[in-house]
């Protein structure tokens, strides 16, 4: 092996055709023989290209509907063949095997067909076999093979060709060789992930795969050096949005985003809503008759706690709403489009960023969460839990009103975004108050009326803004200490999993204080 290995023969194969005749024309340029398959092939002699067909090196053709096409000695021992081990050259020449100094393949779309909700069937033809075996002979054997997965890496393989005189370095090759194998293993990934969802069983080995988005400039601190990864779906969200202005997403953006973006996907299909998220966690959420008033209201439940944070919103951000959120710093705004006028008006805003997405996020979706641990990860199904009017249970001697039972979903959706122990009080379709992550469910109840009092002092209000509202727990009362605090604050009803073995207890003080309360039978830790 030496630094320097000259390129004579590519091997091409590609379904991503984005720069493919550019590119071959370059080999070509240098003299290169190229060497493809099937729709590659038709491609590249429809550009005016000289390309010799697999078929006609291996002496078989393309069968079984295209499963068989590279599959043979012939293609496999050129790529594997150690150029300065005799022997290989000695049975490279005995059977007539020539070898194959460049492999450029992107495989079969698998991730988006099954994206596109296609039948079991479809998918299977889609699990490319060919290309992966060629990619990992390649990648084997980078001490004299180049090998080309990504259209990205293009450029850096002509770089080389031209600045070597058609010979590319060992450093090159060993790069593209370790983003072959991580490709191999995010496609296998993808394939065993769908089939662990047909099959429908936990299964005994789980991988997870990415691509790089981006590298970040650190984590959740400066010493932390951090990374993007994308997972290939196209699920709307931070992962896919366009972002229109300002500097790079961070760690710290990108997860808040996200979590704003998961909480207001919500309410699609709903009015005007907004939610406000400062560490993960919602500092205020609400619905409004116009964009701009949802958006009024959300800021009303913590004005202190949403300077610098994550805005998301349900419907197209337009000019009122953007020149009401230019108020104060904001870090970022994601929602399902923008209009020029807010587009105009965040211009002005160098520091904020201005996200956009092809729609809301489905709530509904059924999708993998992934913690890692020491020694290990904890994998669980996504938290799509959802409950309607219907599957509340009434527990106390007062009916909730239409309204109360109104806020109590509203502030049971919002609850499951929180982190436990999560206490959010909601009047007339908005939090008025948020307890978050708290040891103690009676101190986040405590907190959450705090915050709500020193609002309403700052808005002048002459009751705190808990008075009237209903409270959601996303898990039950323990005790009944927790409930007769938000009663104190001026609660009215409340929303609960229920479930604790002093249930009666709790009811009971409900009675007594005179409060609706209803049971879901659910509950929403998150961790």
């Amino acid at each position: 092996m030496t630094d320097l290995t000259p390129m004579r023969r590519a091997l091409i194969s590609v379904s991503d055709k984005t720069g493919l005749v550019e590119f071959a024309t370059a080999l070509a340029g240098q003299g290169i023989e190229l060497l493809s398959t099937g729709g590659t092939a038709r491609a590249l002699r429809d550009a005016g290209l000289n390309v010799k067909d697999v078929a006609d090196v291996t002496g078989f053709p393309e069968m079984m509907d295209g499963r068989v096409k590279t599959l043979h000695p012939v293609v496999h021992g050129g790529l594997l063949a150690l150029r300065d081990n005799d022997d290989h050259v000695a049975s490279m020449e005995e059977h007539s095997i020539g070898p194959i100094d460049l492999v450029v393949v992107n495989l079969y779309p698998f991730e988006e067909t099954v994206a596109k909700g296609a039948p079991y069937g479809e998918v299977i033809e889609n699990i490319d076999i060919g290309g992966p075996a060629m990619i990992r002979s390649a990648a084997k054997n980078h001490g004299f093979v180049t090998v080309v997965v990504d259209v990205a890496d293009y450029d850096a393989v002509l770089s080389e060709l031209s600045e070597h005189s058609g010979k590319t370095s060992y450093a090159l090759r060993q790069r593209l060789a370790q983003t072959a194998y991580a490709r191999t293993a995010a496609y296998d990934t993808a394939v065993s992930t769908w089939m662990a969802g047909a099959v429908g069983e936990t299964p005994r080995r789980r991988t997870f795969g990415g691509t790089l988005a981006q590298n970040l400039r650190y984590g959740e601190n400066p010493h932390q050096a951090a990374a993007f990864y994308t997972d290939g779906t196209a699920r709307p969200g931070v992962a896919t949005a366009t972002q229109h202005q300002g500097k790079e997403l961070s760690y710290n953006n990108i997860n808040d985003t996200d979590a704003a973006f998961e909480l207001v996907s919500e309410f699609a299909g709903q009015g005007p809503a907004c939610a406000i998220i400062k560490h993960a966690n919602p500092c205020g959420v609400a619905t409004g008759a116009t964009l701009a008033e949802a958006y009024a209201r959300a800021f009303d439940c913590d004005r202190t706690s949403a300077f610098g944070g994550i805005i998301a919103l349900n419907k197209p951000l337009d000019g009122q709403t953007a020149q009401a959120i230019s108020g104060i710093f904001t870090e970022v705004v994601i929602a399902p489009g923008a209009d020029a006028d807010a587009i105009g008006i965040f211009g002005q805003k160098k520091n904020l960023r201005l996200l956009t997405t092809d729609g809301l996020a489905d709530p509904a979706a059924a999708a993998l969460a992934m913690k890692q641990v020491s020694g290990g990860y904890l994998v669980q199904d996504k938290d799509v839990g959802r409950i309607s009017q219907d599957d509340l249970k009434v527990v106390t001697k007062r009916q909730p009103t239409e309204q109360e039972l109104a806020d109590m979903l509203f502030a049971w959706t919002v609850a499951k975004h929180v982190k436990s122990n999560a206490i959010i009080y909601v009047k007339d379709g908005a939090t008025v108050g948020v307890g978050a992550g708290q040891m103690s469910r009676v101190d986040s109840t405590r907190i959450a009326a705090r915050k709500a009092q020193d609002m309403a002092e700052v808005m002048g209000l002459p009751a705190p803004l808990t008075q009237g509202s209903v409270v959601a727990s996303d898990a039950f009362f323990p005790f009944a200490d927790g409930l007769i605090t938000a009663a104190e604050a001026g609660a009215t009803a409340l929303i609960q999993p229920g479930g604790s073995m002093r249930d009666d207890e709790v009811i009971a003080a409900a009675d007594e204080a005179g409060l609706a309360m209803v049971f879901t039978g659910m509950r929403h830790f998150r961790h």
